[in-house]
Parts: C-alpha cells; structure tokens; sequence
C-alpha cells in the first residue's frame, strides 16, 4: 500500500468537508468510549533509521524455525523463481476478474487462454477450463460432468486412496443429489487401487476417480482403470494434486482418462496457509459443452488480427440459471498467471529436469530410510511422496528431538494407518534427508 503524507493543509481542507470547521480531528473519534481511548501515545522503542531496522526484523527472523518440514499431502513446497512475483507485480494484471468486455481485457484473456493450454498440455487432454478453486472442487465439478453424460447411473466409484478432501467434498456435492458413492478399497501391499474391486464397483456407475498419483503418494494404474471403466460403459477421470508429477509421467488423457482435475499450486504459487487454490479440470472434446465455468478461445477480428474471447460460458450469470453446469463464480486468475509464468520460465526440459529432481530426491530419502531400517509402506511405484511404516508417534518424537519437521500422520485422517506420509521435493537439499534418516535410524 503506498504511503500518501498529508500537509496541514490537506487535513484542514478533509476536516472541513466533513464538517469540522474548528480543525479539530479529536472531534472525528468522540464516539469511542473515554475508557478506551488513550490519554498518551502507547510506549514504544524510540524510531531508528532503516538499516538498523531491517537489521532488527532479521534478528527477529532468526527466532523462527526455518526447517522445511518433510510435508505434502496436497499442498506442495518447491522453488518460486522471483522472476514470478516481479512479473505478477506488473499493473495491467491487477483487473476485474471477469473479462466481460473483450475489447478491453485481451491481456487477461490472453493469461486464461495460455492457462488453458497448459493444462490441456500437462494432462494430455484436449481441452480445459479457464480455472477452477481447488482440487477437491474440480473433483467434485467432475463428478457431475461424469453424472450429466449418465443421467440414468445414479453411482460413483471412487478409490478410497484419494485425498480425503477430495472425498468429503464428493460426498457434500453429490449425496444430496441422490448419487450413491462407492469407496473402492486399496491394495494393501502396493498402496494403489484394487482393480477387482473396482470392476464391481463400476457396476452401473457414471465414472471411477481415482488419484494420480493418489493420496498415499503411489502412481496408480490409470491405464487399466481406464479399460475398466470404458468396458463398463463409465468415464474415467484422474484427479493430480501434484501437478509436477505430470512433467515426468505420462499423462492421464494419455492412459485413458476422459477427464482430469487437480492442483496446479505447484506451480508459482507458495503455501499460504491454507489457499487460495488453484484448481483445474480438463476433458476430451466430446464432453467441452459440460465443462463448468467459462472456456477463453482464440479467433481473428475483422482486421485478421488474433485475438482472444469467451467461446463458452456455462455459469448461472451468463444463461438461464437451470440450463447452467455449475454455479462456480470465479476463477483464480492471478494464480493462473503465477503458474503459467513459472511454466514459461521452466519449459519443457525445464518442467522433466524438476520433476526429476523431485523423483531422485525422494528416491534418496527412501533408500536412506530403509538403511536406517524403516519400511516403506507400500510397493507401489510413487513420486515425491511415500509412506513410512512404524508407530506415528515415535516418529513424530525422533523427529521433534532432532528439530526436523515431521510429515503426515497417516492416523489423522479417515484411513486411520499406522504410518507417516513424507514429501520431498527439490527444496530439500540431500544434507536435510541423510538428517532425516539419521534421527529415525533404528
């Protein structure tokens, strides 16, 4: 916020219009209770020059815990270039969020547009949205995709290893619609989907969800979920909180899927204690008429100059409000821009050589973790998250004395396992896991 001093004049002149011809700004504050008005200034530190404050703000700093502690779980640490922030910083990207009149918001069309590119490229799907809130409501959004292409199926499988988040906001959309929900349980060995289980669950289902990577941090079969649910008659849809992963595995429109929603957070936006978001949803071409919210398209004016517009707006604003697919009002459009940028600034090589940083550093900790002789929970093939086996407690104590963050206790969630989910990504230099693996040796 900028700081605008004002001269004796200029308080004259605002005390005036307000009605103070005396000059008097007490007279402004009269209706405060005398008793909680200060008689004196409140005792502060006498002022100091800009140096030693910011020197004073460090020394303040330094008392923080700075360790990273070894956490995911849908909310993932890594590197922002400052490159991001400069250019977010730029004044034309702070406008309506909804370019209604596209003669005068191209550049915002434009970042929606790009945004929209991306994800379709990421997930390996034809089209995507502009962007959603999060990923446990574009989840939720495409589930009800899944629901107006099947009208008539009245069931959603869902595997049991998705987020927790992502099933309670299912279950919130879609119980009151008369949706009945099928948890599909997880192999026990290998972390990922049973696939028995999941052939009976799709039974008369509109869809099957499943994560990709899934909560437990294992890279599930999408392949052969996907074969499952087209010979059922069902769509198949992933759902990536860790959007990073898709710059080294194949992608899910790839592997079958017929939708994909996520999280595109690790991307040039930090954890902000607890948002915003930024969600995305992307669909084969057949299904772009049941998106939610609104799609930007590129065409040409009169001129053959390009330029960019709403091709499809599907929210209750802009058409009959029972014809609407969702009643999504907004979409996080700084964030996007955030994303796309750091996505631009990476490029393709870019995006495989982070993700395969992330990959070799979790590879790291989980072989130094089994020298020191703990398990990992499951065999399946994972990315930068896994599970380690062992009492929570015990871990979250080794840890506590070591002075290194802990990860997900496993307990406090809906599948209540003995075991902590450890996240290690790029920020994680090798000294902090050997650290890791030294305070938990056995």
């Amino acid at each position: 916020m900028r700081y605008l001093p004002h001269s004796q004049a200029d308080l004259d002149a605002m005390l005036q219009a307000l009605g103070q011809k005396d000059g008097d700004i007490d007279a402004l504050f009269t209706t405060i209770p005398d008793a909680l008005r200060l008689d004196a200034p409140p005792p502060m530190p006498a002022p100091i020059d800009e140096r030693a404050l910011l020197d004073h703000l460090d020394s303040l700093a330094e008392r923080n815990d700075r360790s990273l502690p070894f956490l995911g779980a849908g909310a993932y640490p890594h590197h922002i270039p400052p490159a991001v922030d400069q250019l977010l910083l730029r004044s034309e990207f702070y406008t309506a969020y909804t370019p209604y009149q596209p003669e005068l918001s191209q550049g915002t069309l434009q970042a929606i547009f790009e945004f929209q590119t991306y994800v379709a490229r990421l997930t390996g799907l034809d089209v995507a949205n502009s962007s959603m809130y999060d990923a446990a409501t574009a989840t939720a959004e495409a589930a009800l995709v899944a629901c107006r292409v099947h009208p008539k199926r009245r069931r959603l499988a869902i595997a049991r290893s998705l987020s927790p988040s992502c099933r309670a906001v299912l279950r919130t959309y879609l119980k009151p619609q008369g949706v009945e929900i099928v948890e599909v349980p997880f192999d026990a060995e290998t972390g990922a989907l049973d696939l028995a289980l999941a052939e009976q669950a799709l039974e008369g289902a509109a869809a099957i969800i499943a994560g990709y990577p899934n909560f437990l941090g294992v890279l599930e079969p999408f392949a052969a979920i996907s074969r499952l649910a087209h010979d059922k008659g069902a769509l198949a849809i992933g759902v990536t909180e860790e959007a990073l992963a898709l710059g080294l595995f194949s992608p899910p429109g790839a592997l079958g899927a017929d939708l994909c929603a996520g999280s595109m957070q690790s991307f040039g936006n930090p954890l902000h204690y607890g948002g915003p978001g930024l969600g995305f949803i992307a669909a084969r071409k057949a299904l772009v008429r049941q998106l939610p919210g609104r799609l930007v398209g590129q065409t040409r004016d009169k001129s053959g100059r390009p330029g960019f517009v709403l091709t499809l707006a599907t929210r209750e604003q802009h058409i009959r409000r029972e014809k609407a697919t969702s009643n999504i009002c907004s979409n996080h459009a700084l964030c996007a821009l955030a994303a796309i940028i750091h996505l631009a600034l990476l490029g393709a090589s870019g995006l495989k050589a982070l993700a395969t940083i992330n990959y070799q550093r979790a590879r790291l900790a989980r072989e130094a973790l089994a020298a020191a002789g703990r398990r990992q929970r499951f065999t399946g093939p994972v990315f930068n998250e896994f599970a380690i086996a062992g009492d929570p407690d015990d871990i979250a104590a080794a840890l506590a004395r070591a002075g290194i963050g802990n990860g997900l206790d496993l307990r406090q969630t809906d599948l209540a396992l003995d075991s902590v989910l450890f996240c290690v990504t790029e920020l994680h230099a090798p000294k902090a896991i050997r650290a890791l693996a030294q305070a938990l040796h056995r």
